[in-house]
């Protein structure tokens, strides 16, 4: 993608990042002195080039929280050699390494686009491990539940939830949007082996273009509730309408959750 500078002197660049979120405070950058990911990325922007560069991403992803194709897009000044972008990305790499945060892209693009709001869509994934033992490989990566689930009661609750609704009983009581209208397209729910003993791992996918704070984490405890045989459809459906958070499940812990596609129009 061509990008056109922001002046003669500056030029905004788009990063897709990966990141394992377990043991940061969630992407943004924080007053007190925590690790977050936008702040270690930076730290890493101004050791090898020396610019204060401030990345703005698509979705703040809470603490924990991981990505496989978070978006971000920040604005440099020109380099005292011109650098390729897979150059500037592998010198970003080099200053965040031991962490687990890496750049998987970067291109130059035009002054006007916005990683948040120029994004069309999000795909949320979530898994499950679904067996008696605990995880050993993957501590940090799923929730373990022990009890089994029906996923395909899960997949069929889960219908009830798409469209444009109220989503109040599915978000943080510290949200700050300005109300709870959400649109979701999609969302699926399947099963697969996770190992040789009879372990199962439920993969729960959302997409829509916006999200509110813990939604899909809600949505996912909530639909846990029926994959153990305790709600129902119509329970499902009568939290929705209910509007109320104390009605819905519990919020699923973020170790489960990745931010793991953004989609843009072809020209942005």
């Amino acid at each position: 993608m061509a990008g056109t500078s922001r002046s003669d002197m500056t030029q905004r660049y788009k990063f897709t990042i990966e990141y394992n979120g377990s043991g940061y405070a969630g992407w943004q950058r924080q007053e007190e002195d925590l690790p977050t990911i936008q702040g270690e990325i930076e730290k890493a922007i101004h050791k090898f080039s020396a610019q204060d560069v401030q990345l703005q991403a698509a979705g703040r992803t809470d603490a924990g929280v991981h990505a496989r194709a978070q978006v971000a897009h920040g604005d440099f000044e020109d380099f005292t050699k011109p650098m390729e972008p897979f150059e500037i990305a592998k010198a970003i790499n080099a200053y965040l390494r031991p962490q687990p945060i890496s750049i998987i892209g970067a291109e130059p693009v035009d002054d006007d686009f916005h990683a948040r709001f120029a994004a069309k869509n999000k795909l949320y994934t979530y898994r499950i491990l679904n067996r008696p033992a605990f995880p050993a490989l993957e501590q940090g990566l799923v929730w373990h539940l022990k009890k089994p689930l029906d996923a395909k009661a899960m997949h069929d609750a889960g219908q009830v939830l798409l469209g444009h609704h109220d989503f109040s009983s599915f978000r943080d009581s510290q949200c700050q949007a300005k109300n709870a209208m959400r649109t979701l397209d999609r969302l699926d729910v399947r099963s697969a082996d996770y190992d040789q003993c009879g372990g199962q791992e439920i993969l729960i996918e959302a997409e829509g273009q916006s999200f509110l704070h813990h939604m899909v984490r809600n949505v996912v405890g909530t639909l846990a509730q029926v994959g153990e045989g305790k709600w129902t459809k119509d329970d499902v459906k009568n939290v929705l309408e209910a509007k109320d958070r104390t009605k819905a499940g519990p919020t699923a812990p973020a170790d489960g959750l990745c931010l793991s596609r953004i989609d843009y129009p072809k020209e942005a």
